[in-house]
């Protein structure tokens, strides 16, 4: 059986460190990232099998980063982790898969892993790895008389200006100023209504 990928996501370094070292004494194959943006650029290298993700970190926090995960990666299984709720379910409106209490006993953690990389997940249809355009309309001219539109990165939900260059007809490429994502956009193209005569 192949080794299981995770992917420790927290903005505390000695979490990261203690969780990677004893996970990887279990036998796992371990990777960290210190917010939701690298954790992002981690999943675009290579797709863990479980991610355990700290709900309050900055730039992007765990809740968000859970979302954007469920939406795009629904076989990856996730664990939320947080010091902030008690318990062992999945507090309200989380998009993960369990829940492990910050400070309480690691064994519990130690066995949702295990489930979780021992199960089989929910197969998804193949993606392409080829990226395909959004479309999204001209949204005016910034305070300078440029020509710009909004984009919303499909990898971190966030959005951004961008000045158009080129010609609006064609793809055109932008990288995420959040999350350095690549984006292919295209301008969807007004269609003018002649008045009735």
């Amino acid at each position: 059986m192949p080794q299981a990928k995770l992917l420790i996501t927290d903005d505390e370094a000695p979490v990261r460190t203690a969780l990677s070292a004893a996970l990887d004494e279990f036998g796992y194959e371990v990777r960290t990232a210190d917010h939701g943006f690298s954790a992002l650029a981690e999943i675009r290298r290579e797709l863990p099998d479980v991610i355990i993700a700290d709900l309050h970190m900055p730039g992007m926090s765990g809740f968000e980063l859970l979302s954007v995960v469920r939406r795009r990666f629904p076989a990856i299984w996730t664990i939320a982790m947080s010091g902030s709720f008690s318990g062992d379910s999945v507090p309200p409106g989380v998009a993960a898969d369990a829940f492990y209490e910050k400070g309480s006993h690691s064994g519990l953690l130690f066995r949702l892993v295990k489930a979780m990389t021992q199960s089989e997940r929910a197969a998804h249809p193949d993606r392409s790895t080829a990226l395909a355009p959004i479309w999204i309309p001209r949204n005016g001219h910034d305070p300078a008389g440029e020509p710009y539109v909004m984009i919303t990165c499909t990898e971190c939900l966030r959005s951004f200006s961008q000045v158009l260059g080129g010609d609006p007809a064609t793809i055109q490429h932008a990288d995420c100023v959040h999350c350095s994502s690549p984006i292919q956009y295209a301008i969807v193209q007004q269609q003018h209504c002649r008045a009735a005569a």
